[in-house]
């Protein structure tokens, strides 16, 4: 059995507040884009081991897979489920990692949703987002990845009637890690002065004032060239460019396709595409 985890960019994120557990409170809308991985589990019959892993194509950050989400996955399912079999699984990675794209949490919701169907384990819709928010606040938002507004550490969510379908979008990702851990870091939370919403549902030519990204400012101080990228977008005539969530990729909105994209970013990962009415 196949799936094909999807990713996700940020539009708008605030920072509103440290909470007291150390986390913090965000505002951001997750909206789900065409750049997928590729994921299949087969059954193993006479297996020694619970489950083999087969990684291809973008390189992790690491590459040990019993840090590996699809795996946490599978072993947390198979101590409540036993009449999971032995699995291997080929995981072949398009999403980059560290991009704050989301790539190992949509593995996780996706893997979730694959051992559910194909071993008929009937868990609830409930069931599945409970599991999904213990290993990640973004997770469960890839169980059913539609444009949603996302609030507290981001996993409460409100689907909304969101839609950029027709505009071309280009992703940019330059050879930088930015670790969530180290955004957060280096940020200073603070109340939004516009609501996100009411800024997004303008005209997208306007955002460039209202709609941010809150890493940005330390993001750009400490590797500017992630700066030097978004500005490289609006000069090819982005009608809206912006980090996404804490990592290094950043994305513009155009009107046209960018046919030369790879060579202006020949030293990036660089994906194109035209966004449909009905993402995902």
């Amino acid at each position: 059995m196949v799936v094909f985890p999807c990713c996700k960019i940020n539009l708008g994120l605030n920072i509103v507040e440290r909470r007291p557990d150390g986390y913090h409170n965000i505002e951001t809308v997750f909206y789900p884009i065409p750049l997928h991985d590729n994921l299949e589990v087969e059954s193993v019959k006479n297996a020694s081991q619970p489950y083999l892993l087969h990684l291809s194509g973008l390189h992790l950050d690491s590459e040990d897979a019993d840090n590996n989400l699809v795996v946490k996955v599978f072993n947390s399912l198979r101590s409540d489920y036993p009449q999971i079999p032995p699995v291997e699984i080929w995981l072949h990675k398009r999403i980059p990692s560290g991009a704050g794209l989301g790539g190992g949490s949509s593995d996780a919701a996706f893997m979730m949703r694959l051992l559910n169907e194909k071993y008929e384990l009937q868990m609830t819709d409930e069931d599945i987002t409970y599991r999904l928010s213990r290993l990640g606040a973004d997770c469960p938002f890839f169980y059913q990845p539609t444009p949603t507004f996302a609030t507290g550490i981001g996993d409460q969510l409100m689907p909304i009637d969101f839609d950029l379908g027709g505009y071309v979008l280009l992703l940019v990702k330059p050879d930088v890690h930015v670790s969530t851990r180290e955004a957060y870091a280096m940020v200073r939370p603070k109340p939004s002065s516009v609501s996100l919403l009411q800024a997004l549902s303008r005209p997208v030519e306007t955002w460039r004032e209202t709609v941010k990204n809150d890493f940005e400012y330390s993001v750009f101080r400490q590797y500017p060239e992630i700066a030097a990228i978004k500005q490289t977008l609006y000069d090819m005539g982005a009608v809206y460019a912006s980090m996404s969530g804490s990592g290094s990729s950043v994305f513009g909105l155009f009107t046209r396709s960018q046919i030369e994209a790879e060579e202006v970013f020949r030293d990036c990962f660089v994906y194109e595409t035209r966004l449909r009415f009905h993402p995902i």
